[in-house]
């Protein structure tokens, strides 16, 4: 972080820091911005060097990775899992078939859906829940419909209150998907905007 933002510094310009709601605003003396949007659960920073030291500092955060047919969930400390499980159920896949055999197949495999999340957000009250008051957030991945449904389990509330905006792009949720997805929580994500052209 602290080379990116010197390349930054070498190709624009020495940048001011503002505050903004996510994270830091960069502004070089030739008109070029970055947006420094904080991990989740990273604690607010007043100036450049507290926003990177913040970054980097560990912390606990909880991770939800859903698709319709698997679950992963885990506890981060800092870069290391330290809680984990994953969940596979079957979801019988679409069908060529047309007409009432369709429609009895899509019945099937919205049902084989529904209850996979539900086990799934059973797995979430056991694992995650009783983390809960230790993590700074709690960062999911996947399918943006499959985690929503997970969290409207109302036992999840506490949890549900806790999650990050990011919603991390995951392929099918497994264990190696898990442990990648901690460095995609933890990153400073970057968005440059050029100066405009004179």
């Amino acid at each position: 972080m602290a080379r990116w933002v010197e390349g930054f510094a070498d190709r624009h310009g020495p940048p001011t820091a503002t505050v903004e709601a996510y994270g830091l605003l960069l502004t070089a003396a030739d008109g070029a911005t970055a947006e420094l949007h904080a991990p989740p659960g990273a604690p607010a920073a007043p100036d450049l060097p507290g926003f990177v030291a913040a970054a980097a500092a560990p912390r606990r955060i909880g991770l939800l990775l859903a698709r319709k047919g698997a679950v992963a969930l885990g506890v981060a400390a800092g870069e290391k899992l330290v809680v984990s499980k994953v969940d596979t159920r079957y979801v019988q896949g679409r069908t060529a078939a047309g007409g009432w055999s369709q429609q009895r197949f899509a019945r099937r495999r919205d049902n084989q859906a529904k209850a996979a999340l539900g086990d799934a957000a059973d797995l979430a009250v056991r694992l995650l829940l009783p983390e809960a008051s230790s993590l700074r957030a709690l960062v999911c991945g996947g399918d943006r419909r499959a985690v929503d449904t997970v969290l409207a389990d109302r036992r999840l509330a506490p949890l549900a209150a806790l999650r990050a905006e990011r919603l991390l792009d995951v392929p099918e949720p497994r264990h190696a998907v898990l442990v990648g997805a901690i460095a995609a929580a933890r990153a400073v994500r970057i968005l440059v905007r050029d100066p405009a052209p004179s």
